[in-house]
């Protein structure tokens, strides 16, 4: 496998930094900045330590970039003042799908190009048991699929630049929304991590997630359940990337 297809692989990583401290986020930043291609900071770290710790994080990623992951909901003049104080530097934000057509072009219209957005089809951990209590139609409830393919266009539609989406229904919004809309994975499960207590339902392999169309996975605790060996971990995730790509290539 040479160090081209690899380097190429390491930008699909997305590192989850799903930890409450500055100081241990941005040791596994300098650690890991030269194995993955963007780091996640999601509610955990942002809440714990505020925005001031954006401008470390974004400095001592380099040459890997940062995905903020907020999911930002409500009414749009309200989410449009929140974007506006995102530092650049910041490659990926999320909203919720669930603000509507309406709300996501208000938004993406608004905000320009300085990132790209994302919009939150189902979460991993939802299961349809999940969609039927929450009084979804049974078409919908019954096949979480179609209501993330569903989402996805309309997220299409109204400018987004992708949706993050399980990577079970990854190849399905490959198909409806084509090569050029982003599509980023969570819920990676190496079959070699077992991670105790998963919340996660709609999980797949990075290999998988990458055969079925994502551009991006995001792995968190699969990499840093182990003290001290997350660049092994990373490297082995990037392998099993690389490996589908090739297979994906014909190489």
């Amino acid at each position: 496998m040479t160090e081209t297809v690899l380097q190429e692989a390491r930008k699909k990583l997305i590192f989850a930094l799903d930890v409450a401290d500055a100081d241990t986020a941005l040791a596994l930043v300098r650690k890991l900045r030269d194995e993955v291609g963007l780091f996640k900071v999601g509610l955990e770290l942002y809440l714990a330590q505020g925005p001031a710790v954006m401008q470390d994080l974004v400095n001592a990623a380099l040459p890997a970039g940062i995905f903020l992951d907020l999911k930002l909901y409500d009414i749009p003049v309200t989410v449009l003042g929140a974007i506006n104080t995102i530092l650049h530097g910041v490659a990926l934000i999320t909203l919720p799908s669930d603000l509507g057509p309406t709300g996501l072009k208000e938004i993406v219209d608004a905000a320009g190009r300085a990132f790209n957005i994302l919009a939150v089809t189902v979460l991993t951990s939802t299961t349809a048991q999940d969609l039927r209590a929450l009084g979804y139609d049974p078409r919908y409830a019954q096949d979480p699929t179609a209501l993330v393919v569903l989402r996805a266009q309309m997220a299409q539609a109204a400018g987004c630049h992708g949706v993050v989406c399980s990577g079970r229904e990854a190849a399905a919004v490959r198909q409806a929304c084509g090569p050029e809309f982003l599509i980023v994975c969570p819920g990676i499960r190496p079959a070699w991590a077992a991670v105790p207590g998963d919340d996660q339902s709609r999980i797949v392999t990075p290999y998988e997630a990458v055969k079925n169309g994502a551009d991006f996975i995001v792995v968190g605790r699969p990499l840093r359940q182990e003290p001290g060996m997350e660049v092994e971990a990373a490297r082995r995730v990037v392998a099993e990337i690389a490996a589908a790509m090739q297979e994906m290539a014909g190489t």
